[in-house]
Formats: C-alpha cells, sequence, structure tokens
C-alpha cells in the first residue's frame, strides 16, 4: 500500500492552481465557477496533505520512551475501568473472517472514507463543507504534534497477550520501526479514529436523511477495529474524539468572531 508522496502532492496542487487561474479567466457560467472552486479546493487540501506527508517522513521514529509511556497509559486504563482491549482482540481472533474483516477496516477504510466524505461535502453540502474541513486541518494538525511524544501501541506488547492481528492474517500497513507508510510509535492519539468521528459527527450533521444515523457507525466500527487489531489504546481513539470537540469548538468560536 503506497501513499502519495508529499512533491507528488505539491505538483498536482500546483497543477490545479494552474487551471483555476485560467478558468477564472474565462467567460463565467456555472459550471466555470465550479470548476474554479473545486480547483482551488483541490489545491489547498492538497497542500495540507503535503504538510502532512512532510511532517510524517521526520526521523521521528525513535522507540526512546515509547514503551514506558505505553505501559503508564494501560495502568491508566485500568484506573479508569475500561475494558481490557485483548479481550476485544481475543474475541475477533475466534472467527477467521471477522479477524480479516477487522484488518481489513483499519488498513484501508479510513482514508476513502474521508475523501468520499469531503467530496460529498463539497457537491451536497457546501455551506458546512468550510467548517468541516478547517475541524480535519485543525485535528491532523494536533495529531501530528502530539505524536512527537512516543507511545508504543498494545501489539509491541506480547508479553501481556497481544498480537500483531496483521501479522497473522495479512494486510499490514507496518514493516519494521521506521518503515512502512504509517508511524509505528505515534499510537496516541487515533488519528483513524479522529478521521472517523469527522466523518460520522459531519454526516449526521449535515444530512437531512433519516439514514443518516447509519453513518454514525462508522466512529464505532473504527474504535473496535483500532482496539482489536492490537494498533491503539481505548485512550488514544477517546483522545482523537477529544481533539474533533475542541476544533468544532475553534471553528464556532473564530466564525462567532
Amino acid at each position: 500500500m503506497r501513499w502519495v508522496t508529499w512533491n507528488q502532492a505539491i505538483i498536482a496542487a500546483g497543477i490545479s492552481v494552474a487551471i483555476a487561474f485560467i478558468v477564472a479567466r474565462l467567460p463565467s457560467t456555472p459550471r466555470r465557477v465550479f470548476i474554479n472552486a473545486i480547483c482551488r479546493e483541490f489545491s489547498l487540501v492538497a497542500v495540507l496533505y503535503t504538510m502532512w506527508r512532510l511532517a510524517m517522513v521526520l526521523p521521528l521514529d525513535q522507540p526512546v520512551g515509547a514503551i514506558d509511556r505505553a505501559r503508564s497509559l494501560n495502568s491508566l486504563q485500568h484506573k479508569l475501568f475500561l475494558p481490557s482491549e485483548l479481550s476485544l482482540q481475543h474475541f475477533v481472533m475466534q472467527y477467521g473472517w471477522l479477524a480479516r474483516a477487522t484488518n481489513f477496516y483499519y488498513a484501508v477504510v479510513h482514508v476513502p472514507a474521508t475523501i468520499a466524505f469531503l467530496i460529498w461535502l463539497f457537491v451536497r453540502h457546501r455551506d458546512y463543507y468550510p467548517r468541516w474541513r478547517n475541524v480535519l486541518a485543525m485535528l491532523t494538525a494536533a495529531c501530528l504534534v502530539i505524536r512527537y511524544v512516543r507511545v508504543a501501541p498494545p501489539r509491541f506488547f506480547p508479553e501481556l497477550g497481544y498480537i500483531d492481528l496483521a501479522t497473522r492474517y495479512g494486510l499490514s500497513v507496518y514493516g519494521p520501526v521506521g518503515t512502512g507508510v504509517s508511524d509505528q510509535f505515534a499510537a496516541m492519539p487515533s488519528i483513524h479514529v479522529g478521521w472517523a468521528a469527522l466523518v460520522s459527527f459531519g454526516i449526521v450533521a449535515a444530512s437531512t436523511s433519516k439514514w443518516r444515523w447509519l453513518f454514525a457507525s462508522h466512529i464505532v466500527i473504527t474504535m473496535l477495529a483500532v482496539s482489536a487489531t492490537g494498533n491503539h489504546w481505548w485512550l488514544d481513539g477517546i483522545a482523537a474524539i477529544a481533539l474533533v470537540g475542541v476544533a468544532l469548538l475553534i471553528d464556532s468560536w473564530v466564525r462567532a468572531d
């Protein structure tokens, strides 16, 4: 599984800006106005993506303190009487199809779901789009900053009974530490859960369909998937959801001014 690189993204942003510049100088029609808006928005998202990818390739994959912080996090969860991720993992592993489906959901769904959500908002609910795009940018930026404080995921503790579900059932996005498409020691907070919360909350807020509540299941399933696969602690997801709430409050406060 390969991500678009930062330099590919910045080239795409530049091409999009050029198209927007050309279209803006043509006679105005509804179609050209729409194309111009798409190009400008795509270029902005591409620049944000570039910043994210650049931050992800910084040499931060050092395990210093990550194991000890994870142990402290696990201890805090016990004190808060949170359920054990290990019990959930054992349940999933009783059924091969469920384990594979859980791995698939963790590895594949979160990025396409977020992209589809943004496109849907832009096309169908343009008035809601700026708010949720801003929340996505703030959430992702916060996750990138917090990830500098290294925290190991549960799968790094086989002595506690955890396994890396992907090594047993395939579809792993990770390789050895410091390789792969994702950061091995950035368990806190869970960007998977944060993006899923954005999608679920955004659809419920913007849509008027009676079926919109079905999409609230995305955040629930994601929370279960990241824990069952051994990639995140419960508090990783809870922290990400809290960051979504903070980003919404900031956006509301800025708009009020």
